[in-house]
């Protein structure tokens, strides 16, 4: 009989060839449980996913609670559901500006595809403006406006009328024109390594695409729900986009996107044609209901003020000569060891540490750092604690050899 590992590597398409190859059978909390009683405590939160950690009972509680009544009924936007009402009418609660109308998708990536496509229809134009080092998801559309040369080159051609910008560099901003139907931006760029605006530069942004009747989209995938010490990444830089592109965290743990913007705007998707984006699970009920237990529980228990606190706290406590520094906001960290070989190897042995960790797509020479947002003090002293011995332990194995 075949092992779990070897049915993973012959019957499940592999993203690279260098798969974690960690068994989970069981998380709670921070904690992710091996098959024979291993416990590694979770870093990455499945990539800002897990904000209120894994099984939470209160999420756990309202997916059961769902399944109990029904699951998928009918293709999004047909038949009223009470999840998809209520949590659409709960984010609406939350967001600034007229950002009040919501469509539900299935992944980050969707939400992207929708957010472009509803631009398009709304301003009748075509040119599509995102920044070099951006991740905007990898589908077709998606990929034509992500910042990678490398992931983008095999996949050619991709959609026409897409420009690669410079992020922070107020001169890019005139590549903006009257032609332009959005400018797709991360307020901070995640996988360049957490790389945060300066200089006023989304105002700025804002500013632009306001002149010239460009609209606005923000990717708050990663940065989404408390991550970054607020609940979203444009309350900290006070700039409303035209539309808010969400995912990973937004459904507590279950596979959930949305694009979100005015009713104004997002009415272009109704007629010339009709059924302008269509998705035949997007807003799934037990989605929905286990996203909104888990957007109660981000802002019932403050975990948004908290988490500055726990970022000050991983700060203070990882100091160590192999660290040049620490950039991010929030519990969206990038640790910076100038050295990919160094990072590759704290990745890979990790795990001996009790620690799991994580890559970013387009900063090789650091880790990224981005718990649980209910993650406690001792947890992270303890995990600091570890790191610090692993960095230890690569400076002896790589360095001192």
């Amino acid at each position: 009989m075949l092992t779990n590992r070897q049915l993973f590597l012959q019957h499940l398409g592999q993203t690279s060839d260098s798969p974690l190859m960690i068994e989970i059978e069981r998380a709670e909390g921070v904690y992710m449980y091996g098959p024979t009683g291993e416990k590694y405590l979770d870093l990455v939160s499945g990539v800002s996913v897990s904000n209120t950690g894994h099984h939470h009972p209160r999420v756990v509680e309202a997916v059961k609670r769902q399944v109990d009544l029904y699951m998928h009924l009918m293709v999004y936007g047909e038949i009223i559901q009470s999840p998809q009402v209520r949590y659409a009418e709960r984010l609406a609660g939350i967001f600034p500006g007229e950002l009040e109308t919501c469509f539900f998708v299935n992944s980050g990536s969707e939400a992207v595809e929708g957010a472009m496509k509803l631009a398009k229809r709304f301003t009748g134009r075509s040119r599509i403006v995102s920044f070099k080092k951006s991740y905007h998801g990898s589908t077709h559309g998606a990929l034509s406006i992500q910042g990678s040369e490398q992931l983008r080159n095999p996949f050619r051609p991709l959609l026409p009328d897409t420009f690669q910008v410079s992020f922070n560099d107020e001169e890019s901003l005139f590549t903006i024109d009257e032609r332009t139907a959005c400018v797709v931006a991360e307020p901070i760029m995640a996988e360049a390594g957490v790389i945060c605006p300066i200089n006023d530069f989304l105002k700025k942004l804002r500013h632009r695409c306001t002149e010239t009747g460009a609209l606005l989209i923000f990717d708050e995938i990663q940065t989404g729900f408390g991550r970054t010490g607020f609940m979203f990444a444009m309350n900290r830089y006070n700039v409303v986009p035209d539309i808010l592109v969400l995912a990973k965290a937004l459904g507590g743990g279950m596979p959930l996107g949305a694009f979100i913007s005015s009713n104004r705007i997002m009415s272009a998707l109704m007629k010339n044609p009709a059924l302008g984006h269509i998705t035949t699970f997007g807003g799934h009920p037990v989605c929905c209901a286990a996203g909104l237990a888990s957007l109660n529980v981000i802002i019932e228990d403050n975990l948004t003020v908290r988490c500055n606190e726990k970022s000050d706290l991983f700060r203070q406590q990882l100091r160590h000569p192999l660290i040049r520094e620490i950039r991010g906001e929030g519990l969206l960290l990038a640790v910076d060891l100038a050295n990919s070989d160094l990072v590759r190897y704290i990745i890979a042995n990790s795990p001996k540490y009790g620690l799991i960790l994580d890559y970013f797509l387009f900063c090789a020479d650091a880790f990224r750092i981005a718990p649980p947002l209910i993650i406690t003090r001792d947890e992270i002293l303890w995990a600091c604690g570890q790191l610090k011995m692993l960095l230890d332990d690569a400076s002896k194995n790589l360095i001192e050899k």
